[in-house]
């Protein structure tokens, strides 16, 4: 009777090791390759981080179910998919009233180069490379104020680490490995784009995650976004610059919820549209765009990459400018400064798969 007790005993044991086993299986296939992500989030300055995500992020299945109309849509959709569907909660709006500035430049060899500013008040931002297993490996940078998650907040310890990974779908720049470039800028109004031509619906971040991910080209940009219903992102006016490694760089804004591409070498926060919009924004805006152009006319378009980085410290401000980047489109490289710190260049190759 002993022996058959022991033997029940153990055969109670197995079934549960092995549940046990299949159970943190299952568990490692929903959470494993977000644990790994949330893991790879490093302090590289004061308010400065860097994230790694290769796998599935979701942003597939955000599109196939005809993405979001909001900020906040999104950041349902995003909660969502990082709980596995085992939670929802809400996130904080963001404030607006950032600059920014772009040039694009080519270098002596025919390397072509994107110079960009992002001003803002002081935040904390995420340097995010991301390499998806379908689409395109890119880097590109987050400010954390953006997630919504309260003043404060840090990805620091594994709970906000995780909660870092939101950063994936709020990218504010980027360049990806077929050196396709994307910057938002505020453009100069706060007229809001809510297209609604019965497309599938993008906010402004999540349109700059989907050039990033899926095209090769300013022209395969613009066939893309035209797929798509635009909606602003945190209520105002917004403009992209998009540049690729062919040298054709344009920007892309929304005039009466209407989509029009303008090619320019340069862009910062005013209408560069032809019609009745051309110009608006404000004077600062103005001196800025005239400053890039004009540096750009003095060096008859060609300047090596340690230039254009003069060139945007030119015209970044002292309290304002939180990060100034350099893109390589042709080697694929980006050399990010954070806080005018210009001197410390973080120095990061797209093709690191």
């Amino acid at each position: 009777m002993h022996k058959k007790i022991w033997k029940a005993v153990c055969i109670i044991l197995a079934v549960i090791i092995v549940a046990a086993v299949f159970f943190l299986i299952a568990l490692w296939r929903m959470f494993g390759e977000k644990v790994t992500a949330a893991k790879s989030v490093v302090s590289l300055d004061e308010g400065l981080y860097y994230m790694e995500y290769k796998g599935d992020y979701g942003f597939d299945e955000f599109l196939n179910r005809g993405g979001a109309v909001s900020d906040a849509e999104m950041g349902e959709y995003i909660v969502e998919f990082l709980s596995n569907g085992f939670y929802k909660a809400e996130t904080a709006a963001a404030e607006k009233n950032f600059g920014c500035s772009t040039l694009c430049m080519e270098a002596a060899s025919g390397a072509q180069l994107m110079g960009r500013n992002f001003d803002w008040q002081e935040c904390s931002a995420m340097i995010v490379h991301t390499v998806p297993d379908s689409g395109y490996e890119s880097i590109s940078t987050c400010n954390l104020d953006f997630l919504g998650f309260g003043e404060g907040w840090k990805p620091e310890g594994m709970q906000n680490q995780y909660m870092a990974l939101a950063a994936i779908y709020v990218p504010l720049d980027g360049m990806n490995e077929k050196g396709l470039c994307v910057a938002d800028l505020i453009s100069g109004d706060d007229a809001e784009t809510h297209q609604d031509f019965g497309n599938p619906d993008l906010t402004t971040v999540s349109a700059i995650r989907l050039l990033l991910d899926k095209a090769a080209s300013v022209d395969e940009a613009i066939a893309l976004l035209s797929q798509y219903d635009m909606n602003s992102s945190i209520g105002t006016s917004h403009h992209l610059a998009v540049s690729d490694a062919e040298g054709r760089s344009v920007v892309i804004e929304y005039i009466d919820n209407e989509m029009v591409v303008t090619d320019t070498p340069a862009v910062t926060n005013h209408y560069l549209s032809p019609g009745e919009k051309f110009g608006v924004g404000n004077e600062e805006s103005h001196r800025r765009y005239d400053t890039l152009i004009e540096m750009r006319r003095q060096a008859d378009g060609v300047m090596e990459p340690e230039a254009l980085k003069s060139s945007m410290e030119n015209v970044s401000y002292e309290d304002e400018t939180q990060w100034s980047i350099v893109y390589d489109k042709r080697n694929l490289t980006i050399d990010f400064y954070w806080r005018r710190q210009y001197d410390k260049p973080y120095h990061y190759d797209v093709n690191q798969k």
